[in-house]
């Protein structure tokens, strides 16, 4: 009780009308009669004010209306997890144990399990079934004891507690989805590393986690492999002491990262993505060209829609010495010319172990090419900072691999340097193929764009060709370099080459 207004205690998630919140009181709300319950929503939009009624505040809110306050009857408090196991798998069994579940890379065929019972399920997909805790002490272990793989999106957990009561009672347990839930931080992450002893991979999108969050919780997972943090809070990133040492692969596309501020001649290399770190504390110095000592197992990283701006993150990443795969989509990074090809030419020459690059394979021709290109772009700075005779201290620390290419293909001659060109649109210019994959009869139509074209005024041209407002078109778009795969346009004042379309690309448009 505090100030004669009931509250609760302990975190409650509910749901309702589709929404999921957290309880942030409960009792009377004057002068209505009977019991209320105030809570803020996941969804700010969904709610109507902060906490408060009539000038007295009930409850806070971090936004400022993501509150409401609502009966008890017309919410869901949720089941617990044998409950949600019954009530999904006995509606339609040879549905559920027909489907191909992906772990992140690998798969888990059900169809080839020949006893199909709760016992064989090598996976149990409770994604929005509100699970809000585990039900009877240890009859998960009975009830589902083969689970490898465990959806708990939406759900009505509220801790992390009451995931690790469900999660040690599956002892093969090693990939767990957690996205869009609110787990309150546990007090005591250590204590519950059993219940996640064999877990590899994990997902927590969309759970408004920031990165000293994920630190917090990470000794947790001792054997983590594979991190998906996407659209979360993640603004910046911190050392990780002692965590993290097995991840192979990690996502951070969606966030809000921002290239911090460096000291040239001490870059600190102990992050997962080194430079994206917000260097506070000069520990492992590592100089230009050399391999970081922490995080030897990382081979894929995703920093797509992200705010990195500054080349010398790239020049940080080539430091991780497994690095093979990274994905840097819609990002700020820009050529002196401004073409969005020449930005991933630059990305390989700068990352010399990479084999995929936006999941495009890079051949050696590829590889061959651009970094080829990338001596002779730089080949009049390399001359005016020393050349062949002592290479200036700034050069060397925004070009550290550009010795080694010389060693490679040989020092630049003057007639081949290249010098950047001045931005004009001409180079700019990108062949779009508008199609209409809901209307048969309609042609496509092609179209030479800018790549600095905001897509609200793409939207604008279409509503001249096809008189479709633009506030009901949808716009995908597919490249030859990933065939069968369409990429969301779900932003209209960001440009053409954010989404880093190309030349050549199709762009579907949809309407309602």
């Amino acid at each position: 009780v505090n100030n004669n207004k009931p509250i609760i205690n302990k975190p409650l998630r509910v749901s309702c009308g589709g929404e999921r919140a957290t309880v942030r009181y409960v009792g009377p709300v004057p002068p209505t009669a009977g019991l209320w319950l105030g809570v803020e929503w996941d969804n700010a939009d969904r709610g109507k004010h902060d906490g408060s009624h009539e000038g007295v505040q009930y409850f806070t809110c971090r936004h400022p209306t993501g509150g409401s306050f609502v009966r008890p009857a017309k919410v869901s408090f949720g089941v617990d997890y044998l409950t949600a196991v019954e009530q999904l798998y006995q509606i339609d069994t040879e549905e559920v144990l027909s489907e191909e579940i992906p772990i992140s890379s690998k798969k888990l065929e059900w169809g080839r399990i020949k006893e199909r019972s709760l016992e064989t399920l090598p996976s149990v997909l409770l994604s929005q079934c509100e699970v809000n805790g585990p039900g009877t002490d240890g009859e998960i272990r009975k009830t589902t004891p083969n689970v490898q793989w465990l959806d708990l999106s939406r759900s009505l957990l509220s801790c992390w507690e009451h995931v690790a009561s469900i999660t040690q009672q599956l002892d093969r347990l090693e990939g767990l989805q957690l996205s869009y839930n609110r787990l309150r931080l546990p007090f005591d992450p250590s204590a519950l590393r059993h219940a996640f002893s064999s877990l590899r991979v994990l997902s927590l999108i969309g759970c408004d986690v920031t990165w000293t969050q994920v630190l917090q919780c990470a000794p947790m997972w001792p054997q983590l492999e594979e991190l998906c943090v996407e659209d979360n809070n993640i603004t910046e990133l911190h050392r990780p002491v002692d965590v993290l040492q097995m991840l192979k692969t990690l996502n951070l596309s969606g966030n809000r990262l921002v290239t911090p501020v460096f000291h040239l001649n001490l870059l600190i290399l102990c992050l997962v993505f080194i430079v994206l770190l917000k260097l506070m504390v000069m520990l492992n110095v590592c100089c230009a060209g050399c391999h970081t000592a922490m995080f030897p197992a990382l081979k894929n990283l995703n920093v797509d829609h992200n705010n990195i701006s500054e080349w010398r993150v790239v020049d940080e990443l080539a430091k991780l010495p497994s690095l093979v795969q990274f994905s840097c989509r819609g990002n700020q990074l820009i050529s002196s010319d401004g073409n969005p090809k020449t930005v991933n030419q630059l990305l390989i020459a700068k990352l010399g172990q990479l084999i995929l690059l936006n999941n495009c394979q890079i051949h050696p021709e590829d590889r061959r090419g651009a970094e080829i290109d990338y001596i002779k772009i730089f080949g009049e700075e390399w001359l005016k900072a020393g050349g062949r005779s002592q290479l200036s201290t700034q050069f060397t620390c925004e070009h550290p691999r550009y010795q080694t290419l010389i060693d490679k293909y040989g020092a630049p001659e003057e007639g081949e340097l290249k010098k950047p060109e001045p931005f004009a649109l001409k180079n700019q210019l990108l062949k779009i193929t508008f199609v209409f994959p809901d209307d048969a009869e309609r042609k496509p139509i092609e179209k030479k764009l800018p790549a600095s074209m905001v897509i609200q005024k793409v939207k604008g041209l279409l509503y001249r060709l096809l008189k479709v407002p633009a506030t009901d078109l949808k716009l995908t778009y597919t490249s030859l370099k990933m065939v069968g795969t369409e990429f969301e346009i779900d932003s209209d004042l960001k440009t053409l080459q954010f989404y880093s379309i190309e030349d050549g690309d199709q762009v579907l448009v949809r309407w309602s």
